[in-house]
């Protein structure tokens, strides 16, 4: 991965803390996923209209590690949209702490699928709401 320029929407940012780190200062891994995840169901109901739950992801590996006080910025892109489902490329750009200086940490392929008030599956409407 190089360290280029974020693609998609910043969809969710937050600050890395001491509780999110192992005892060397580095970030878990879990912790930035879960970000992503967050990212996903910001994201997803906001096209869907509506409830999405995450049904896969795909393809995630760590390039860089985020530090305690990096600050986390979550981007996402809808590149596949079904009757029920789509699927959204999602990168993860650290900032480092009190610097400008953004690196790519991660990204994946998340799959969320819009789900009704009884929790079936429901179709996604064609047109943005």
């Amino acid at each position: 991965m190089t360290d280029s320029k974020p693609e998609g929407e910043l969809t969710l940012r937050t600050l890395a803390m001491p509780a999110d780190a192992n005892a060397a200062g580095d970030i878990f891994g879990g912790w930035v996923m879960s970000q992503m995840d967050l990212a996903c169901g910001i994201r997803g109901a906001e096209r869907a209209g509506g409830r999405v739950v995450t049904a896969a992801v795909n393809a995630m590996s760590f390039e860089k590690p985020m530090h305690v006080g990096d600050t986390l910025s979550v981007y996402t892109n809808i590149t596949r949209l079904g009757r029920t489902s789509m699927t959204l490329k999602v990168e993860a750009w650290a900032q480092r702490y009190l610097t400008n200086t953004m690196v790519k940490v991660t990204e994946a392929t998340f799959v969320m699928v819009a789900f009704d008030e009884n929790g079936k599956p429901t179709p996604i409407p064609k047109d943005v709401p």
